[in-house]
């Protein structure tokens, strides 16, 4: 898995069909759909004004490469705790920390922004991360994390009735693993609730307006659906079926689609919480990692 935690529910090679590969062409095609509306919320937010910015759960790069080509002189750091994931972020222009999500390897109060994306909904409690990148924040700094709600995603029109099952037994798999796809409205309390102030909510959307039909295949492909087919949640039908009226979809020139994403923002107070881990020296010494003189 990678979502910058040792324990969650995302599994790289059994996210969606073609293990690895696939997962990474889903991860790229994802960031294309969107990063631009999240880009304008981040900018809003004032998160690219104050480096360094800490991007926990980088994965690939897909985001870090589209940060560093936006804003070429913000600082990213690009961290996630699957190593081999995160070779693939190599050349993205930050530097590259394997490292758990919830046990830093950098100074508190060493970044200035901390960028959170799909990643919170993989984790079974989030609060550890979050209480990390709090500590690693600056007085002042501030965190975003994107996220989804499944039952708040969007709209399709013409919309499939038949495929609601389809989709919970989805959510259901993830929930099952220890994760949350429904926790883009938690967002803000979970903030709140780790000492964030000026906690705000901003919704963005994407659709088929500006996009191809087919750039939202991440989302409505059946592709995602194959690992479920393998571990028996699902069955060829369903599977068939699904692939089915992604194609009609596809051909309806009249279709319509909108996906909505969420971006919590929060600020960390001034006078800064306690060192909740006791320091180490790092492999890698820089004027943010721990101990760095």
């Amino acid at each position: 898995m990678s979502a910058a935690a040792a324990a969650g529910s995302y599994d790289v090679a059994n996210t969606t069909w073609g293990g690895v590969d696939g997962e990474l062409a889903r991860l790229e095609a994802q960031a294309a759909l969107s990063f631009e509306e999240e880009l304008r919320i981040m900018r809003d937010l004032g998160l690219t004004r104050a480096g360094p910015l800490l991007e926990l759960g980088a994965g690939s790069g897909a985001v870090t490469r589209r940060l560093r080509a936006a804003e070429p002189g913000l600082d990213v750091i690009a961290l996630d705790v699957d190593a081999g994931l995160l070779r693939h972020a190599g050349g993205c222009g930050a530097p590259l920390v394997a490292a758990d999500g919830a046990r830093l390897p950098l100074r508190t109060g060493s970044v200035g922004g901390v960028l959170l994306r799909y990643v919170l909904q993989h984790l079974t409690d989030p609060a550890p991360m979050l209480a990390e990148a709090m500590r690693v924040l600056r007085p002042g700094g501030t965190l975003v994390a994107v996220e989804v709600d499944s039952m708040l995603w969007g709209l399709a029109d013409p919309m499939y009735p038949e495929l609601a099952s389809v989709h919970a037994t989805m959510a259901q798999a993830q929930r099952g693993a220890g994760g949350d796809r429904q926790i883009g409205r938690k967002l803000t309390r979970l903030l709140r609730r780790e000492g964030f102030t000026d906690v705000v909510l901003r919704p963005f959307a994407a659709t088929n307006d500006t996009h191809p039909t087919a750039a939202f295949a991440p989302h409505l492909g059946p592709e995602r659906l194959v690992p479920l087919v393998a571990s028996g949640a699902l069955s060829m039908g369903e599977l068939a079926l699904a692939a089915d009226r992604w194609r009609r979809f596809l051909a309806d020139p009249d279709a319509w689609v909108m996906l909505l994403g969420f971006a919590a923002a929060g600020t960390a107070p001034h006078g800064g919480p306690a060192p909740s881990v006791p320091e180490t020296v790092p492999e890698k010494p820089a004027r943010f990692w721990r101990n760095a003189q």
